[in-house]
């Protein structure tokens, strides 16, 4: 369940321990065995409609852990079709229509097969929610007849389990990494130590939690959270003073010095999966929108937080990359739709669209030279196009699994991406080389970022780490575990 109150915000969050290690399921059967959820008779004198009936409950219930960049099982409940498509371990079996008990999905939310859907530390479906899944599946799961009118979306905390990495930024002077986890925002700073050889290194510490103070427990008390729910992206400035981040329905100006709020940005649709500043520092481009309904993209000045263009309907679908061409003229856009585009910085006008990708566009980038784009997409492709000529200019294969991020390594050709292959990979813009890859770790990557002058890299994952790479040799120089900066209960 996700629920919403701002100004000051009281939240329901779960004030459990946090789950550090996993617990045999011996243990978990003992200690915490869930009864399932009946279900009832219903009245229906009309069949069950997705939209109406079904979506509201997937959004309340399920989106936290199954849309956008997290998408647990590479399980995308999003949208009708994308539901339909099953996840990584099951696929069409998840749903089975006309017949909900061969159904994973039902069995799941009715707590009869494991993992149970919601997980057990979130608001389950209740015996009605579960009734409507069953009906709907029995009708034979339809597609959508109506056209979705959005239902008031109820944010809480994210459940304890769900803890990866989804943003990583490298301050400019390559001394500061920061990283959101959940709804939580961490710090970290570079000192220097010296090795066992004398040597003088780079150690990263971690320095401090950027904390919204309007966001309580029902208590009243400070809940040391960032947002109210998921950080889905995070930028920083040119001068590296300021710390954006987004979540729900709102952006967040961070003064990275104080670690104190500067401004707040609202008036979202959704939430805010993609940032980015000019290079000047001048704006703020945000992304995002409602999934399978609009591409939300706005444009902001940086100093007054004001709104210098809204650009509707900029796609189809989620926006999840943002990127400013390197004289500031243009923003590039990759979304959910498949689609690159570019628009003129700051009219908001359409300049150029790129059509190639077969999945999500994750991630987008441009060369020094303003000359060329990169993108990269959940279809595990990374893609060169031609700015001038509208035209791809190559394909760059490589990922075994798709594609969640792309980040260009400071004023050079070259560029970063990490995929749910579980590595990372730098490489050459000017002939599609793969030139280094970074490995070590041990599940789905979502983030990526590098110093301006590639020394340091920063990778984001599902298990919570972040890992920090020396960008010229590939070797591991840190991981830096969420048990360092869990909060105190």
């Amino acid at each position: 369940m996700r629920w919403l109150a701002f100004h000051p915000l009281v939240v329901l969050l779960w004030v459990g321990p946090v789950l550090l290690a996993p617990v045999s399921s011996a243990q978990e059967s003992k200690k915490d065995e869930l009864q399932p959820i009946p279900t009832v008779d219903l009245k229906r004198n009309t069949p069950i409609e997705y939209n109406t009936d079904i979506a509201p409950i997937f959004e309340n219930k399920c989106f936290v852990c199954h849309s956008g960049k997290i998408t647990e099982g590479d399980f995308d409940m999003s949208s009708y079709d994308k539901l339909m498509k099953g996840g990584r371990k099951r696929g069409a079996k998840v749903i089975i229509p006309g017949k909900p008990e061969e159904s994973f999905l039902f069995l799941a939310c009715a707590r009869r097969a494991r993992p149970i859907m919601p997980p057990k530390t979130e608001t389950p479906l209740t015996p009605h929610e579960l009734s409507l899944l069953k009906l709907w599946i029995e009708q034979g799961a339809k597609a959508p007849t109506t056209t979705r009118v959005r239902t008031k979306v109820v944010v809480s905390l994210p459940p304890a389990l769900v803890r990866p990495v989804r943003a990583v930024v490298v301050a400019p002077d390559g001394k500061q990494v920061i990283a959101s986890r959940g709804n939580q925002i961490h710090v970290y700073t570079a000192q220097k130590k010296q090795d066992p050889g004398k040597k003088e290194v780079l150690d990263w510490v971690y320095q401090r939690s950027l904390v919204d103070p309007n966001v309580k427990f029902p208590d009243g008390k400070p809940a040391g959270a960032a947002h109210v729910s998921l950080v889905e992206s995070l930028a920083i400035s040119p001068d590296g003073k300021t710390l954006a981040s987004g979540s729900f329905q709102e952006v967040i100006l961070w003064d990275l010095a104080s670690g104190q709020i500067r401004q707040r940005l609202t008036g979202f649709a959704d939430r805010v999966t993609a940032l980015a500043f000019s290079g000047d520092g001048k704006y703020l481009a945000t992304g995002g929108g409602p999934p399978s309904e609009e591409g939300e993209l706005k444009l902001f000045d940086a100093a007054s937080a004001q709104l210098v263009a809204e650009i509707r309907n900029a796609h189809s679908d989620t926006v999840f990359a943002l990127a400013f061409s390197p004289d500031g003229k243009y923003l590039a856009s990759g979304a959910a739709d498949k689609f690159v585009k570019v628009f003129e910085v700051p009219s908001g006008k359409l300049v150029k669209s790129f059509e190639g990708h077969t999945h999500h566009v994750m991630g987008v980038g441009w060369t020094p030279d303003g000359k060329r784009l990169v993108s990269g997409s959940a279809d595990n492709i990374v893609k060169a196009w031609d700015f001038d000529k509208g035209e791809k200019i190559r394909d760059m294969p490589g990922h075994q699994k798709q594609i969640t991020a792309l980040v260009v390594v400071g004023k050079t050709p070259q560029f970063l991406t990490v995929s749910g292959d579980t590595t990372a990979r730098l490489w050459n813009a000017d002939n599609g080389a793969t030139i280094r890859q970074f490995s070590g770790a041990g599940d789905f990557l979502y983030a990526v970022a590098a110093s301006p002058d590639g020394e340091v890299v920063a990778t984001g994952c599902e298990d919570g780490l972040v890992r920090l790479y020396n960008g010229k040799t590939g070797a591991l120089l840190k991981a830096l575990a969420p048990e360092e900066t869990a909060p105190k209960k």
